[in-house]
């Protein structure tokens, strides 16, 4: 039986981070080749606020598979000529084909979060986008897209240290912009975006999966066995535990109050 909650937590803190990361990995690159051998399309999308840790879970989930199936896709500021385009146009071209795993740093809901808190985008854009992302995901699911979309939460006080220790590090320096200052001050109109844009997308066939992020080894050890669960078809990912249900939850009932204030 499946531990959960403390317990599940002990035990993961007391299988060493390097070597359960590496078992995982193993099996994410069993998954993969299961999905290029079938032709499957895989989407992943992570969302999450600065400093929350997308680009460290990215870096593990993808470091030992084919790079030939699988892309990172982090789309900078449209252009002139995307601006005048439907919406999701330019995230479309970027859809996986048979056989490919695709991830996104971000994605489409940038227009339900970021792009309305930054003024970037119009109120009737963001109203918009919520009454289409819904059906637009659907299609996607009805096309043969398995579609898996990612929270990361983190606490106002972990994301001001993550992003402090950011700018002092030469080497994420990289990383720091206007806008994470901009994150810090704007905490709670981020903080109503993710509500509004979790409560109106969360749907049967793309439901949001949140991960509690504070803890950055706890987090990606448990986002990886999830999404190897989920990505699982035949029964490779029997000897995945699965994930801790206090880390890593679906977004739905008495859960929604989890979410960091």
């Amino acid at each position: 039986m499946a531990q959960s909650g403390k317990g599940a937590r002990s035990a993961a803190r007391s299988v060493p981070y390097k070597s359960e990361l590496r078992h995982l990995q193993i099996a994410l690159v069993r998954a993969h080749r299961h999905i290029i051998a079938h032709g499957r399309r895989v989407l992943v999308i992570f969302e999450g606020r600065d400093g929350s840790g997308k680009d460290g879970s990215i870096k593990r989930i993808t470091e030992h598979l084919s790079p030939r199936e699988t892309r990172v896709v982090a789309l900078g500021k449209p252009s002139d000529r995307e601006v005048g385009q439907w919406y999701f146009q330019r995230f479309s071209a970027h859809l996986p084909s048979a056989g490919e795993f695709v991830l996104f740093n971000r994605s489409w809901y940038n227009r339900a979060g970021v792009e309305p808190v930054m003024h970037f985008c119009s109120p009737a854009e963001t109203s918009a986008f919520l009454r289409e992302v819904v059906p637009f995901e659907h299609m996607l699911e009805q096309a043969g897209i398995r579609l898996i979309k990612y929270y990361l939460d983190i606490t106002r006080d972990e994301q001001r240290r993550r992003l402090k220790a950011r700018a002092r590090d030469p080497l994420t320096q990289w990383k720091s912009s206007p806008v994470d200052a901009a994150a810090l001050e704007h905490w709670d109109d981020y903080s109503k975006a993710r509500d509004r844009m979790l409560r109106r997308t969360h749907a049967r066939h793309a439901p949001w999966v949140i991960v509690k992020a504070d803890d950055k080894k706890l987090a990606r050890i448990n986002l990886v066995r999830d999404l190897v669960r989920r990505m699982d078809h035949d029964g490779l990912a029997h000897d995945i535990r699965p994930a801790d249900d206090q880390i890593v939850f679906d977004y739905h009932g008495d859960r929604r109050d989890r979410l960091a204030r």
